[in-house]
C-alpha cells in the first residue's frame, strides 16, 4: 500500500510539473453591432494570463496581427484591436460616400488559437477571412511561433538548424505528396513556384499532428486550388528543427 501512495504521488507531482509549463488563457471576443450601415466584424482570439514576459509578447503579437488584418483608413494609426476595427468600418462608410447604391456589405472574422505548447514552443495559428467587395473574399492563414525560454517570438527561418537543409528535406516531401517527379520542374503538375524552385512558405507552424507548412492561396497556386499543405511528422524533422518536441 505504501509503495502504491507513493507511485500516486509521483505520478500527480510529474503531472502538475507537466500542466505547471504550460500557460494559461482566456478567450476574447470583439463583435460588432449588427446593422446595415456598418461592416460585420468578429474576432476570436487567446490572451494569455500568466504574470510572464512570454505573456506580454504573445498579446501584442497576437493583437498586432488583428490589427495589420483590419487597418484601412491611413489617417487612423491603430494601437488597440477597438482601433483597428473602427478603422476597417471607416474603409467601409468612405466607399459608401462614393458609390452609395453600392449593395455589398464588408465583413471580417478572424480567429486565433493555440495549435502547439511544449515547455521550450508555443504556437498561435490566426485564420481570417474579408470580404471588401469583388468576386470573392481573401482568406489567409498566420502561425505565430514563440520561444517560451527567451520569451520571444520567432522568425520562420529561425526555427531550423540549417534552413537550405530543411528546405531540401521539405522539396522532397512536397513531391511525393503531390505526385511530382523526384527531378525536374517542381511545376510540373502545374504548381506556379516562381523560376521554378521549389521554396519554403511564409507560414510554418507547430501543429499537434507535427510542423505544418501552410501554401497561401495563389502562392504557389491558383485561387481555385486553394491553400496547399504539407504536414511533417515530428520523428522525421527532429534532425532540421533547433527544438526538441515534448509532446
Amino acid at each position: 500500500m505504501k509503495i502504491r501512495f507513493a507511485c500516486s504521488l509521483l505520478v500527480l507531482f510529474l503531472w502538475n510539473c507537466e500542466k505547471d509549463d504550460r500557460l494559461t488563457f482566456e478567450p476574447v471576443d470583439f463583435i460588432t453591432e449588427n446593422c446595415n450601415s456598418c461592416p460585420k466584424v468578429t474576432i476570436h482570439i487567446p490572451r494569455a494570463l500568466d504574470d510572464k514576459p512570454i505573456s506580454n509578447i504573445i498579446n501584442s503579437s497576437v493583437q498586432e496581427e488583428v490589427i495589420s488584418l483590419l487597418i484601412y483608413d491611413d489617417e487612423i494609426e491603430a494601437t488597440n484591436i477597438e482601433e483597428a476595427i473602427q478603422s476597417f468600418k471607416n474603409g467601409y462608410l468612405e466607399l459608401k460616400k462614393m458609390y452609395p447604391d453600392e449593395p455589398v456589405g464588408w465583413e471580417a472574422d478572424i480567429e486565433g488559437k493555440v495549435t502547439y505548447e511544449d515547455k521550450n514552443i508555443l504556437t498561435i495559428k490566426v485564420n481570417s477571412y474579408s470580404f471588401t467587395g469583388g468576386a470573392h473574399g481573401f482568406s489567409s492563414t498566420r502561425f505565430l511561433n514563440f520561444d517560451k525560454a527567451k520569451g520571444l517570438e520567432m522568425e520562420t527561418m529561425e526555427l531550423f538548424k540549417d534552413p537550405l537543409e530543411f528546405q531540401s528535406f521539405a522539396e522532397a516531401k512536397f513531391r511525393k505528396q503531390e505526385k511530382i517527379p523526384d527531378t525536374g520542374s517542381i511545376n510540373a503538375t502545374g504548381f506556379m513556384f516562381e523560376d521554378d524552385m521549389f521554396y519554403l512558405p511564409e507560414n510554418i507552424g507547430f501543429t499537434q499532428e507535427g510542423l505544418q507548412l501552410f501554401y497561401e492561396q495563389y502562392e504557389i497556386a491558383s485561387y481555385a486550388d486553394g491553400p496547399i499543405i504539407l504536414t511533417l511528422k515530428y520523428q522525421e524533422i527532429e534532425p532540421y528543427i533547433k527544438f526538441k518536441k515534448e509532446l
